[in-house]
Formats: C-alpha cells, structure tokens, sequence
C-alpha cells in the first residue's frame, strides 16, 4: 500500500522468510559459516536454536541456497508432528522418492542407497527438521538412529536440528543423552544488539529498492523497544508504522506513528520519551564450538569466492 509513496519495489518488511534480506550479524554469519561447514564436510549432527522470530528460517534458507545443487541433496521437514513411521515416510519423499515402501526394512534400505548413489556423484545428503522443539521422543530417538547409516570415517546422514529454546531443553534430558553427545556443532541466535537494529531497517530498506531510511532517529528508538529487537517484531512494527505514515501522508515516520503500530499491534506501552529505559536486556553470545569459529569462516569465504 505505501510502496509508491516511498518508491519501494517490494515490501521491506514482509514476514516471509526471503533470503535475500537476510541481515548477517556476527551471531548470524558464524551459524551460516558453521552450518555450511558441517553440512559440507559430514560431520553428522548440527542444530540451531533460537527464539521465535530472530531469524532461523531465513538463515536456514540462505544456507539451501549456498550450497550448490551438485553438492547436496536433501529433505526438508517443516511439520515434525508425526509418528516415527509417518516421520521416515515423509523424509523419503522430500528427498525424492515417488514410491515409499510400506516396510521399515525397505525404507531404510531405499534411504541408504539413496546416500550411496548420492555419494557416488559427489553430494551430501542432508536431513534438516524445522520446528525441532515439536518432536516427540520417539521421533528423536528415530532420527538417532538415522544416524547410524554411516562409514567408519564419516557420517552418512548429515543431520541439523532447528528449534525454539525448548529444544534445548529437551536436549537436556537424561534420556535424550545419546542424542545430545552426537550433536558436535550447535548455534544459538538471540535478538539484535541495540545498535543493530537501525542497520538491520536500513538493510532491508535498501534491499527493497528504498533509498534513505525514513524513519527518525526517535521512532527506531521506539522499534528498538517495541519489538524487543527480535527481527520478525521489528519487521511488524515497521510496516504498521509506515501504514500510519501513509494514512498521515507523511514521508516521514515518526516515533508517534511507531507507537500507534505497537499500540495496534498489542506490544504493550513503550515508555516516555523523557524516561530512559533499556528496554531489553543484551542478547547472549552465540553458542559455538570455539576452537571452528576463525576455520569456519576462512573455509566459507573461500567457497564463495570459488
């Protein structure tokens, strides 16, 4: 609605998970860089956790549309809500299978030589599982095993895991040991720092064809505490504001119109401009295996650049 008055070519803050207006952080470029490498060099289990809305299913986008088609094949498992037998089913036919045999023993049989032909052109093969914190222990323990399929120097099946913090906590269970202990690289992504998230609006601003960001340096202050700096909040309270700029037909958009889109949008009363608040705590480091971090990164931009 308010992309020609602000000569957008698309919308800058649309909820859909687009790659392309990902936003790299140092918490999100080393989870790219770490999940692309463990993916690539099989080194089985990966997972990465995070709050609803700070940006999983982006990154997790941006790294299938990294890797080269001749080097991976996958399947890709967005609704984990099912029984172990349904679970394998549905793995099967992302990966590309027309006819799934009604047997387990087949299944698994049809899944390890679809590794092997895999392997045998140079690709990977990857099992990744969105929403991972809605599986249920049976599933876990399914896709533990999964694991299994593998040579002596290296993993078959290469594994990430993506879920809310809730995961972590499953993980923590004493019977999900088995599972954790094979998970060798894990990332956690947390909400923006402070200064970030101007960057972060002008980042996608950008990538929509915009030009100056429009909003005052008072009303991102105000998207800032809002949306507690997660960015699919942030992308919320953007787009009512510039709703209410519009309806203003104003150019320009200003703390009051942030604070009617959180008003609309029920994100509770932001505080007084006079009052200085933080209004949230900073965001946790990511979590990483430390020892990869300078490796990933270096490995990565060589990729790139090949």
């Amino acid at each position: 609605m308010y992309n020609e008055l602000f000569g957008l070519r698309k919308d800058p803050f649309s909820l859909a998970p687009d790659p392309s207006f990902l936003f790299l952080t140092d918490q999100h470029r080393e989870a790219l860089s770490g999940l692309t490498f463990a993916i690539l060099q099989r080194r089985g289990f990966a997972a990465l956790t995070g709050e609803v809305g700070t940006g999983k299913t982006t990154l997790l986008a941006r790294i299938l549309r990294f890797l080269p088609p001749g080097k991976l094949q996958f399947s890709k498992i967005v609704n984990p809500t099912l029984t172990p037998s349904e679970f394998l089913e549905l793995a099967l036919l992302e990966f590309g299978l027309k006819h799934v045999p009604s047997n387990k023993g087949q299944r698994l049989w049809a899944l390890q030589n679809l590794i092997l032909e895999g392997q045998q052109t140079g690709k990977v093969t990857a099992l990744i599982v969105d929403e991972a914190q809605k599986l249920s222990p049976e599933v876990l323990d399914e896709i533990r095993m999964l694991a299994n399929l593998e040579k002596a120097e290296q993993p078959f099946l290469q594994i990430l895991l993506v879920g809310q913090p809730e995961f972590e906590t499953i993980l923590n269970r004493e019977d999900m040991r088995p599972l954790k202990q094979r998970i060798g690289v894990r990332f956690t992504l947390g909400p923006l720092a402070p200064g970030e998230v101007g960057e972060y609006m002008r980042h996608r601003w950008l990538r929509a064809g915009g030009a100056e960001l429009p909003f005052s340096p008072e009303a991102i202050e105000d998207v800032a505490c809002a949306s507690r700096r997660i960015p699919r909040l942030i992308n919320s309270v953007c787009d009512n504001a510039l709703l209410a700029a519009f309806a203003d037909n104003s150019k320009r958009v200003l703390d009051s119109h942030v604070r009617q889109a959180a008003s609309d949008l029920d994100l509770g009363e932001l505080p007084r401009r006079e009052v200085a608040v933080q209004c949230a705590p900073e965001p946790p480091a990511p979590r990483t295996v430390p020892q990869s971090r300078s490796l990933w990164n270096r490995w990565v931009s060589r990729q790139e650049s090949a």
